[in-house]
């Protein structure tokens, strides 16, 4: 595929010598799981069960009818379907004949699609009808003529629209027997998926993960984490993001005959419904989820004792709301810290509780190479904070079609440069202490925003919190918190100050100068905190001179 930025060979005969890399396209792989567990449920959606074999089928049919419509070998599809059972059968679907789905978010809009699907030649475009009141197929007609390459409008719903394709009829209409199937099988080393870079600025970059890189990074997380085809999981992140489609999320699931129990909307009353009724074992988070479900009471009012692990990750799990979770749901709180570009870290079942709770955990799999360096591209001595590069066996060598950021994010021997500062704990795990871009710089005075945060959890009155930095004509930023109060609970500038400087003692420098009070924080479509959208809004709200609100 142009653009694609392939291992260089060495690396890549040493994986494919090693075993990671199987030479195993994941289409047939998942073959290869539903005629095995045929008789499994697979996957669950509200009130609707698919078995494995009836997911193969169906799958197949939807491959047959992509065939015809030239939806393979490399074509590029934007996806962008609901926590639904037909998101599993597209993207198996996709996957068996080669197509490359596009994971993008139920959030996109215009500006996301059309760059995104012009930057990829995106062939078809698989969207919902509707969703949460918003309009895709009025989004489509707008959008569609400014796609050149796009040929094909597939839309899950039950209108009729001219000129659109309901997915249901491509099913309907396929031929899950179709010989032609087996001769548009991918090469394992090509791009299979094109997930986006986790960025919360700009359009995002375009991440090609392989058939062989992908399915290492499902099986060795699995692995590493305990999850086995005995599990259920339940996936309350949209589904498209990497952490719950391949962390091991939905694809181990379908890899290695485990129940996947799919929820559009990640209310507390409602994940503690279905976890009750299937028997869920395994749920990924993210910390603004987690700390809902924890502060919620009605968890007293269900059986949650099938849970044996709830990961977290997308965001550092502060350790006050990592021991409110323990408290909650007992001690099965996990983190785990990753990215779309490769890399994934995670506590270990059998690691004691203070790891699970002060750590983001350690490489699943032998082959990552891990470096913790200065600004100079020196490593830094244990215990120190520094900026975190890494490459290996499911690490890409190069975004997509990106040979000008390519240059400034990869290290000349592939280490691609990850953004995050991170230490080594005494266990050996990896501490998250936030980003090298969510610093705040006052008046040359560097300021880790996680920290902060941190500690302005430990307030009573605070339920959540994101400490941003706001412009200042004479320092450059000054510190403003913006917080989540709990129930019928206050607090003011002058306290939280108080409680920052007094109980925490953290040095003056670090205290807010602003506090707003928010009935709730922006979010990014994958839970995490939009310090994008704060920034924004208190541009919008207050000036940079004004000392509160």
């Amino acid at each position: 595929m142009n653009g694609f930025v392939p291992w260089p060979q060495e690396q890549a005969a040493q994986y494919r010598k090693r075993g990671v890399w199987r030479g195993l396209p994941l289409g047939a792989a998942f073959d290869d799981c539903a005629r095995r567990y045929a008789e499994r449920v697979a996957v669950v959606d509200r009130d609707r069960r698919l078995t494995f074999g009836e997911l193969r089928q169906r799958a197949r049919a939807l491959a047959s009818s992509f065939v015809e419509r030239g939806i393979c070998d490399g074509a590029r599809v934007v996806m962008q379907l609901p926590n639904t059972m037909e998101f599993a059968i597209a993207y198996v679907a996709a996957l068996t004949v080669g197509a490359v789905p596009i994971a993008c978010l139920l959030h996109h809009r215009e500006a996301e699609i059309r760059a995104l699907a012009n930057l990829a030649e995106a062939r078809a475009w698989l969207f919902a009808e509707q969703h949460r009141g918003f309009d895709y197929v009025a989004m489509a007609r707008r959008l569609a003529p400014e796609i050149p390459s796009l040929r094909e409008l597939v839309v899950l719903g039950r209108g009729e629209h001219q000129g659109m394709t309901s997915l249901d009829a491509l099913v309907a209409r396929g031929d899950a027997d179709d010989p032609a199937l087996a001769r548009h099988v991918p090469d394992p080393a090509s791009p299979a998926v094109l997930q986006l870079s986790g960025g919360t600025t700009g359009i995002p970059k375009l991440i090609a993960r392989t058939h062989d890189d992908y399915l290492h990074n499902s099986l060795a997380f699995a692995e590493a984490t305990g999850f086995t085809g005995d599990d259920v999981v339940l996936l309350a992140i949209p589904i498209a993001h990497n952490f719950p489609l391949a962390c091991p999320g939905l694809q181990a699931a379908l890899l290695l005959g485990a129940r996947t129990v799919l929820v559009d909307f990640p209310l507390a009353s409602v994940v503690f419904a279905l976890t009750q009724r299937e028997r869920v074992t395994w749920i990924p988070a993210v910390p603004a989820m987690l700390i809902q479900w924890t502060q919620d009471p009605s968890h007293a009012r269900y059986d949650l004792s099938s849970i044996k692990a709830i990961y977290v990750g997308g965001q550092r799990l502060n350790s006050q709301a990592a021991r409110a979770a323990i408290d909650a749901f007992g001690p099965v709180v996990r983190q785990v810290f990753g990215m779309a570009e490769g890399l994934l870290c995670a506590t270990r079942p059998s690691d004691p509780i203070e790891v699970h709770v002060e750590t983001q955990g350690r490489p699943v799999c032998e082959l990552d190479e891990v470096r913790i360096v200065d600004d100079d591209g020196n490593d830094v001595a244990d215990g120190e904070v520094g900026q975190l590069i890494c490459r290996g066996a499911y690490t890409i060598r190069g975004y997509f079609r990106a040979e000008d950021h390519n240059a400034v994010a990869f290290t000349p021997d592939g280490y691609y440069c990850t953004g995050d500062l991170v230490r080594r704990h005494p266990s050996g795990n990896l501490v998250v202490e936030g980003r090298s871009k969510d610093l705040i710089n006052r008046g040359g005075e560097k300021i880790s925003a996680e920290e902060i945060e941190g500690l302005i959890l430990k307030h009573a009155a605070v339920a959540n919190v994101a400490v941003v930095g706001v412009p200042d004509p004479v320092l450059g930023e000054r510190v403003c918190a913006c917080v989540v109060l709990r129930k019928d609970a206050r607090l003011d500038l002058d306290g939280l100050v108080a409680f920052l400087r007094d109980e925490q003692r953290i040095a003056t420098f670090k205290l807010p100068e602003r506090l707003e009070v928010l009935p709730r924080l922006p979010l990014t479509g994958v839970g995490k905190v939009s310090k994008k959208d704060l920034r924004a809004m208190l541009g919008e709200r207050v000036t940079a001179r004004s000392p509160a609100t």
